[in-house]
């Protein structure tokens, strides 16, 4: 019986790609690039443990076939202090569910969520959140949005905040724009505004939610490199979500392998690459290609056994 021609194109598919990631790490080697190394760890030492989740898991009411669904199952997971930790994996699969968990916005079905070692019982100071959409206010300057959180928190002077403010925009390249309101600015300096008004607040930890998925591949390359510079020069703990891989690696000392139906985490994986890394880095892309054959090896039980090497976008 034939194997039919969906079979032969996915075995020639597979068999280039593998061709072209051996010609890949062999050009790296050439050029003296050193070898990436991906280690599986739960643990930093002899690091603050800031965040916890201890047993998780989370249901959600709902009605029919949705009630009572699994987001997460029995999830355990730490994040260290100073540590920049990426949650990947499919849609699904918890990533969001955690980061309100530990924003304070939910609490959990069942186990514990930990702040310095004790319970999460609702948002606060200490922990600031980014979300997908900037959530600027139409009607505020961009430097009053920045300002707003300050003010909310009764944290300081009106022209201690004001100066506060105008550091922190400076710090994201928006100086020159603070009398500007959001409806004038573009998608990308919307977001920086928010990184900005985020920051400001100078919470322990910050935790951000894809904040930049929707923009463009060139703005979201400069906005990485924005983060990386801010997170090297404060050493705040950050948590934040993506659907990229290639993401992941660039930022995150720390990359949670994520599953659905349940969420669950599957895997953690330290990256050990010195920052500032560059999007075409020779390092980062030995790395992509590294964790793309663990994701395959993790889903490989479940592909067909005629279709070989098929990959999966995680």
């Amino acid at each position: 019986m034939s194997q039919g021609p969906t079979h032969e194109a996915a075995k020639s598919a597979a068999l280039e790609r593998n061709l072209a990631e051996a010609l890949t790490l062999e050009a790296h080697e050439l050029a003296g690039v050193p070898e990436v190394k991906v280690e599986h760890a739960s643990r930093r030492g002899d690091a603050e443990v800031l965040i916890e989740l201890a047993s998780v898991s989370q249901r959600y009411a709902g009605e029919g076939a949705a009630a009572g669904r699994v987001a997460l199952e029995n999830v355990n997971l730490r994040v260290f202090k100073g540590e920049f930790v990426c949650l990947v994996g499919p849609s699904g699969c918890g990533k969001s569910t955690i980061l309100n968990l530990i924003a304070g916005f939910m609490q959990p079905s069942d186990g514990r969520v930990l702040y310095k070692g004790a319970p999460i019982k609702g948002p606060g100071p200490d922990r600031a959140v980014m979300f997908q959409d900037h959530a600027l206010f139409p009607w505020l300057t961009v430097q009053r949005n920045v300002e707003f959180g300050l003010k909310m928190a009764n944290a300081q002077e009106r022209q201690i905040r004001k100066k506060h403010a105008r550091n922190y925009l400076a710090m994201v390249n928006m100086a020159g724009h603070e009398r500007e309101y959001p409806h004038q600015l573009s998608g990308g300096m919307r977001q920086r505004v928010a990184l900005a008004r985020s920051l400001a607040l100078e919470s322990d930890v910050l935790l951000m939610d894809e904040p930049f998925s929707a923009l463009d591949p060139t703005t979201r390359d400069m906005l990485h490199e924005q983060l990386q510079r801010i997170w090297m020069e404060t050493k705040k703990t950050i948590v934040f979500v993506t659907h990229s891989l290639k993401e992941a690696i660039r930022l995150a000392d720390r990359i949670v392998l994520m599953g659905s139906n349940p969420g669950r985490i599957r895997r953690e994986i330290a990256v050990d690459i010195p920052r500032p890394r560059e999007l075409n880095s020779l390092a980062l892309d030995e790395i992509n290609i590294v964790l793309r054959r663990e994701l395959q090896n993790e889903h490989r039980p479940t592909l067909p056994v005629e279709l070989p090497g098929v990959e999966y976008n995680i």
